[in-house]
């Protein structure tokens, strides 16, 4: 175990070694591409600002509470469990609140409980969508979102609805 921590002052050692050969100026190299970055983080920030304004408007205004309350029978006639409903419409929005979310859970109901996988595969098996989008349609310029969004949110439902019943068969 103690070898895979060597991997990656490997990988910069062998960087700097074929850097010397090559005789190509690391320093100079990277400092252009910090000069490249600094307009794209600068195109970026007003909409990832915008997401997590937006994310925690979503659970504070007590909206994230009264949707999981809403949604949680319907959750449990598919087959999931209501308990995870606030990790299923979080996600989508912040995934440190899903985390911290996901520990509350397996504190709650033991990490082994079918609670607990569900919450687990509800997390791995999803993605922060508004993060990603805004992220990634920054990038492209592209304002038209609503596809695409609608898209990543049916998917990441789908894998949460699939994986819930997967870990009530196993």
């Amino acid at each position: 175990m103690k070898y895979f921590a060597l991997v990656i002052p490997a990988l910069f050692l062998a960087l700097f070694l074929f850097a010397l050969i090559k005789k190509i100026k690391l320093y100079d190299c990277y400092t252009d591409g910090v000069k490249e970055a600094v307009p794209l983080v600068l195109s970026v920030f007003p909409y990832l600002a915008a997401m997590l304004m937006l994310s925690e408007l979503f659970e504070r205004s007590g909206l994230s509470a009264a949707l999981t309350s809403f949604l949680a029978p319907a959750f449990r006639f598919l087959g999931i469990p209501p308990e995870i409903s606030k990790l299923v419409l979080l996600k989508p929005f912040s995934g440190s609140g899903s985390t911290a979310l996901l520990s509350e859970i397996f504190s709650e109901y033991g990490a082994d409980s079918y609670i607990a996988r569900c919450a687990a595969v509800c997390y791995g098996s999803s993605e922060t969508v508004f993060y990603i989008s805004a992220v990634y349609f920054a990038g492209t310029g592209r304002k038209n979102l609503v596809k695409p969004v609608a898209v990543s949110l049916v998917a990441n439902f789908l894998g949460v609805l699939l994986g819930c019943i997967l870990c009530r068969i196993m």
